[in-house]
C-alpha cells in the first residue's frame, strides 16, 4: 500500500501528521512523495483563518483528480465535518481530532487488508518530516484564553497538559536518535503544566531546564508565549541556562488598549511595552518576535497610528502581520466591521515596509559578528551550507544563515560562521 500525505497549517499539525505517519508505516505502508504513485491520499487539514481553509478545500479538491482513496484529517476536518460529507462526497473517509484515540481502529476499517495492522497514536511514534536535528514536541493541546477572534478553542477543546515525564522521556528519544535542538510548541506554551498543579503556577520553568540537562542537547526553544503568563521566573531561567536559547515569540497582536480590550486580550498598552523592554534589559541579545492582527472590528485610524509607532520605536527582531479574518462562532463574528479589506491591507502594507527597514538595519548590526550554526543543508549547484543560529526559529519564517565552508562539513554539526553581508531576512557568511 503506498501512501500520499500532505500536512497542511502549523507546526502543531504537522507533528499530529507525524505520529499518523508513523502508525501508517509501522503497518507496512510505503510512504511516497509522488501522489500520483499512491493509492490512498491523506490531506491533515488547517480550519484556522480563511486563507487556510480556502487553501484546505483547494487541496482536497486537487488531490481528488487523481482517483486515489482519499481520507481527510486534522482541523478542518474537526470543524466542518458535516459540510466536507454534503458537499465532496468523494472523500472516503472524514477523520476528526476527537477520532483520533481511535485511529488505529478506523484505519482498519478503511483498508481492511489482510496483514496490516494499525497501532494507536503515541508521541514516541513519530515519522519525523522535518529536521531529526530540530524536532517539535508538542507539550500541551488547545486553550483557555477565549480571544475574540480566535477559533482554536471551537477546534481543539479546551486547554490540558501533557505528562511532564513522557515528554521529557520523548525528548530524550529524539536526542538519542539525533536531535541536537528540541523545539516546544502548543497552541499556550507558557501556561504549561498549570492544569496540573493546586497552585496553577506554570511548570514551563522547571520543564525547560529538565530538557536542558539530557545529555546531548545543544538548544532548547520554545514558542508561543502569552504576554502576562511570561513571568519573572521564565526569564531568569533563560538568562541562568546557556541552553535555552534566549528566543522569546509573544504574539501580542495590538498596541492599542481599546483594540487589546476588544479582542479580549489580557493586559493593556502599559503592561506590554514594560514587559518587552523588561526582556530587551534582562537579556540584551534576546530576540522578540510577535504578531499583529490589522484592521479587527473598530479599529480606529489612532489606533493603527499608535501601532505604527511602536513598532518604529520598539524594533522587533521578527514581525508577522495578519489582516483581520472573520470567523464563524467566534465572539469577534457578531461585532460590527466596516474595515474594508483594501484599508486592511493597505495598513498591513504599511507595517511591513516599515519592518523590512528594521529587519535591513538589523541584520546590517549582525555583519562581523560570529554565529553558532547548526548546519541543515547544503546546495552542491551554489557551494552554499545553510543553517541557523538561536536568533532563527526552524519554522521559515525567521530565514536562515547561509554560508561557505573550505571543508565539508556534516549535517547535524555545530560550527562558527562569520556574517560578511545580508540579503534580504538572510544572513550570509563563511566558515570560520
Amino acid at each position: 500500500m503506498k501512501i500520499g500525505f500532505i500536512s497542511l497549517g502549523c507546526a502543531k499539525n504537522l507533528v499530529d501528521s507525524e505520529m499518523i505517519l508513523a502508525i501508517l508505516e509501522m503497518a507496512g505502508c510505503d510512504i511516497v512523495s509522488d501522489v500520483e504513485e499512491a493509492d490512498a491520499i491523506f490531506i491533515n487539514t488547517c480550519g484556522f483563518i480563511e486563507p487556510a481553509k480556502k487553501e484546505t478545500l483547494e487541496t482536497i479538491e486537487e488531490m481528488h483528480q487523481y482517483g486515489k482513496k482519499l481520507i481527510v484529517t486534522g482541523c478542518y476536518a474537526e470543524r466542518y465535518k458535516e459540510e466536507l460529507k454534503q458537499s465532496m462526497p468523494y472523500i472516503d473517509r472524514i477523520i476528526t481530532l476527537k477520532d483520533y484515540p481511535k485511529i488505529h481502529l478506523i484505519l482498519n476499517e478503511v483498508f481492511n487488508e489482510t496483514g496490516m495492522k494499525f497501532f494507536p497514536l503515541k508521541y514516541e511514534n513519530r515519522l519525523l518530516t522535518t529536521s531529526y536535528f530540530s524536532p517539535y514536541v508538542k507539550i500541551s493541546e488547545g486553550c483557555n484564553n477565549n480571544c475574540t477572534y480566535c477559533a482554536i478553542p471551537l477546534i481543539r477543546g479546551k486547554f490540558h497538559s501533557r505528562d511532564f515525564d513522557e515528554i521529557i522521556l520523548e525528548c530524550q528519544n529524539l536526542i538519542n536518535n539525533g536531535a541536537k535542538e528540541i523545539n516546544l510548541i502548543s497552541q499556550d506554551t507558557s501556561r504549561y503544566g498549570s492544569d496540573n498543579n493546586k497552585s496553577k503556577k506554570s511548570l514551563l520553568p522547571e520543564l525547560l531546564k529538565a530538557i536542558a540537562q539530557i545529555k546531548g542537547v545543544e538548544m532548547v526553544r520554545f514558542l508561543y508565549l502569552y504576554p502576562d503568563e511570561v513571568t519573572d521566573e521564565l526569564l531568569e531561567t533563560v538568562k541562568d541556562n546557556k541552553k535555552i536559547v534566549p528566543y522569546f515569540d509573544i504574539p501580542i497582536q495590538h498596541i492599542s488598549t481599546p483594540v487589546l480590550k476588544a479582542m479580549n486580550r489580557r493586559g493593556d498598552e502599559g503592561f506590554i511595552k514594560d514587559l518587552l523592554y523588561k526582556i530587551r534589559k534582562l537579556i540584551p541579545e534576546a530576540i522578540i518576535r510577535t504578531t499583529y492582527i490589522v484592521g479587527f472590528p473598530n479599529e480606529t485610524e489612532a489606533d493603527f497610528d499608535k501601532l505604527l509607532e511602536f513598532t518604529e520605536e520598539f524594533e522587533f527582531d521578527r514581525l508577522g502581520v495578519f489582516t483581520y479574518s472573520k470567523e464563524e462562532d467566534t465572539l469577534a463574528y457578531h461585532m460590527k466591521d466596516e474595515t474594508s479589506e483594501a484599508v486592511k491591507q493597505d495598513r498591513l502594507d504599511k507595517i511591513m515596509k516599515l519592518q523590512k527597514k528594521i529587519s535591513r538595519k538589523k541584520n546590517k548590526l549582525e555583519i562581523g559578528k560570529i554565529h553558532r550554526t547548526l548546519v541543515e543543508n547544503y546546495d552542491s549547484e551554489t557551494n552554499f551550507y545553510y543553517g541557523r543560529s538561536y536568533a532563527f526559529a526552524p519554522d521559515d519564517i525567521d530565514g536562515m544563515i547561509v554560508f561557505q565552508a573550505n571543508k565539508d562539513l556534516d549535517f547535524g554539526d555545530f560550527v562558527d560562521v562569520k556574517i560578511t553581508a545580508i540579503y534580504g531576512y538572510d544572513l550570509i557568511g563563511d566558515l570560520v
